[in-house]
């Protein structure tokens, strides 16, 4: 399953629910970057980045080249290719570059390879039409599909007010809300008795940024799937009454219609 949505949107909860009903895996395009530049740094590669990047064919040079440099430096690593993966993300960490579809499509698929191509909920991916174009490839490729998209629905003006009064715990990241769900102080972490912090993008204009993009990329991105006959289901961001149990319902709801047996 595909869980898209606006940032801010409530994605997570819902995700949750579909990783506790049925079993599945989320897979989030965040941890993909952090576990291959993880295995980047722990390798302990030095060195200069850009050498491994042609600016003439804007592309890396070949992965041979890379695991060569790598093995030549390191030695017989165990996972050499995790360690190349994690090169290239870091390359585009430390530039300040935006990732291209094509390093973003090449660490999801090796990451995705892992579980069979199958048994995951994919959140934050896929984010463009390529990357949508891409992961129906790769899925017919490999004889799996995307069963249903789980689109979570949510006003902007919402979203808005919903994120910039976000507070999260930087030590156990449990995330609190200054006016709908406030710790027991209202200044502390009611679990680790530190104080809540706001994340820096958490300010109106990050957040109206993010939004330009949903629309900009991410909603031709639902396109290319809705037009592949992929099932969209649709799920209310906002709730009269936020518990679980609501949460876990509306879920429910909304993709009963496709669910077989």
């Amino acid at each position: 399953m595909v869980v898209m949505g606006k940032s801010g949107a409530g994605k997570q909860p819902r995700i949750d629910v579909l990783v506790k009903e049925f079993g599945l895996v989320q897979l989030s395009t965040g941890n993909i970057f952090r576990e291959y530049v993880g295995a980047f740094d722990r390798s302990g590669f030095k060195g200069d980045l850009e050498r491994f990047y042609d600016a003439e064919r804007d592309t890396f040079v070949p992965d041979d080249v890379i695991i060569g440099a790598i093995r030549e430096q390191l030695g017989n690593v165990d996972d050499a290719r995790s360690v190349m993966l994690g090169l290239k993300a870091k390359y585009f960490m430390n530039s300040g570059r935006f990732v291209p579809n094509s390093s973003t499509n090449e660490l999801f698929a090796e990451y995705f390879s892992k579980g069979d191509y199958k048994g995951f909920v994919l959140d934050g991916y896929p984010r463009t039409p390529d990357q949508s174009s891409f992961l129906l490839d790769l899925c017919a490729d490999k004889g799996t599909k995307v069963d249903l998209v789980l689109l979570v629905e949510n006003e902007d003006e919402l979203i808005i007010e919903r994120t910039m009064g976000r507070r999260i715990c930087k030590k156990c990241g449990k995330v609190y809300h200054v006016k709908f769900k406030p710790s027991k102080d209202g200044m502390n972490c009611d679990i680790c008795n530190i104080p809540l912090i706001q994340r820096a993008d958490d300010t109106e204009e990050k957040i109206r940024t993010r939004l330009a993009e949903y629309y900009d990329k991410a909603v031709p991105a639902l396109a290319v799937l809705e037009k592949a006959g992929i099932p969209v289901a649709r799920v209310p961001g906002n709730l009269p009454v936020f518990t679980d149990e609501a949460v876990r319902e509306s879920v429910m709801i909304a993709i009963s219609p496709y669910l077989k047996g």
